[in-house]
């Protein structure tokens, strides 16, 4: 307001032929891109939890954390490990949506009403569809359900239990092991932060329509109507999973997901200390990694980044790039600091295959590696004929 109030009375006073101006100072100019050269700051750890982090779903790159790989108790994340193993056998033909599974006595009485844990409420002895006993155990955390379910599909929950810990090898969950479907205190059954992360993101990208029951805010069985117990479903439009979990030995733990815009990400807080402030904790994270970070997609799958020359072939060069989309997380306005270089064999000799690989691509921010992926032929290079192949042979030599 100063600066136009100054231009007015300067304008009137030469009007009136004051003899006399008003300088004026110029206002300094904005820099550009201000925030980008300072540091991100610390994540908002919890204050009290035994393991957590924040993961980028596209990536799979740990943007903070702590304990990640220590080995800790699921409780009831562990229905997350169990609705991958459904929706994976689901997908191979073994079992239906609508396979009708009863809830037997074994069911009822391990993991119903008449125990500690959080139950479903189906009648024992009784049958439901196998997708309203898999909702039961994701929305109500139902143990009675997560037992059900595992004797409908593997005959037990020790069979089940194979299945689980088969599964969790196919992720990638290199320092796993679960003993039954539901999460309940046992001996040796363990995971840890980054693996349960790993878990997340399979079941997100791998079985969608699975996934989105954890998103269910309350589902009801019978006369009984239950809510979801992951609280940031009502305290932010974004979060659409996961699971919470909760014994006394494993303290109160959520896995939370996330989706704004274009990006996604999976937080993961095991051992806090109340209901609230797991969800209080883990929505910190989710803010904070969506504040100072962003996902970029490099190079598309297929597309030519490089042309190297090849010897005796039909044709003098090879296209190549990458079999997969090149994805790589930085803190926010650091993306024009990003470098890519390849790295490819100073001789390529035909035939060469489409998908063979022929090098790497490497991308750093300041020096330090942030992603990297395979080079592969993008299109085949035949052998040439017998006397360009004499040719080459001759230069080969000559050059060497």
């Amino acid at each position: 307001m100063r600066s136009l109030f100054s231009v007015v009375l300067v304008s009137a006073a030469l009007a009136a032929g004051s003899g006399f101006a008003i300088a004026q100072t110029p206002a300094p100019a904005r820099p550009a891109a201000l925030s980008d050269n300072l540091p991100v700051p610390d994540a908002p750890a919890p204050k009290v939890s035994k393991a957590w982090l924040v993961m980028d779903y596209a990536t799979g790159q740990v943007l903070a954390g702590e304990n990640v790989d220590t080995p800790v108790e699921p409780a009831s994340i562990t229905k997350v490990m169990t609705s991958y193993v459904i929706a994976a056998e689901m997908a191979a033909g073994k079992i239906k949506a609508t396979d009708q599974v009863m809830m037997s006595e074994n069911a009822w009485r391990s993991g119903g009403a008449g125990t500690d844990g959080s139950y479903s409420g189906f009648e024992v002895n009784k049958t439901a569809p196998l997708e309203q006993m898999e909702k039961g155990m994701v929305v109500q955390s139902g143990n009675d359900a997560a037992i059900a379910l595992a004797e409908h599909v593997a005959g037990s929950e020790q069979a089940f239990a194979q299945l689980m810990n088969a599964y969790a090898k196919k992720i990638g969950m290199k320092a796993s092991h679960f003993v039954n479907p539901h999460g309940l205190t046992a001996e040796g059954h363990v995971t840890t932060a980054h693996d349960l992360a790993l878990l997340g993101r399979a079941l997100i990208r791998d079985f969608p329509e699975a996934y989105s029951y954890n998103k269910i805010k309350e589902f009801t069985v019978g006369p009984i109507t239950q809510p979801n117990r992951n609280l940031l479903l009502w305290r932010d439009a974004s979060v659409d999973g996961i699971k919470t979990g909760h014994t006394s030995s494993a303290g109160y733990c959520l896995m939370a997901s996330a989706k704004r815009g274009d990006q996604r990400l999976i937080t993961v807080v095991m051992g806090d200390t109340s209901e609230n402030q797991r969800a209080v904790d883990s929505q910190a994270l989710l803010n904070w990694g969506f504040r100072f970070h962003e996902t970029h997609r490099l190079y598309e799958a297929g597309k030519t980044l490089a042309s190297p020359k090849v010897w005796k072939g039909e044709e003098d060069v090879v296209q190549v790039g990458v079999a997969q989309p090149l994805l790589v997380t930085t803190a926010r306005g650091k993306y024009d600091r990003l470098k890519a270089t390849m790295d490819l064999p100073k001789s390529l000799v035909a035939p060469i295959a489409k998908g063979q690989k022929i090098g790497t691509v490497k991308v750093t921010l300041d020096g330090k590696l942030v992603a990297q992926a395979p080079l592969v032929a993008v299109s085949a290079v035949e052998e040439g004929g017998f006397f360009k192949r004499l040719w080459h042979e001759l230069l080969m030599w000559w050059q060497s």
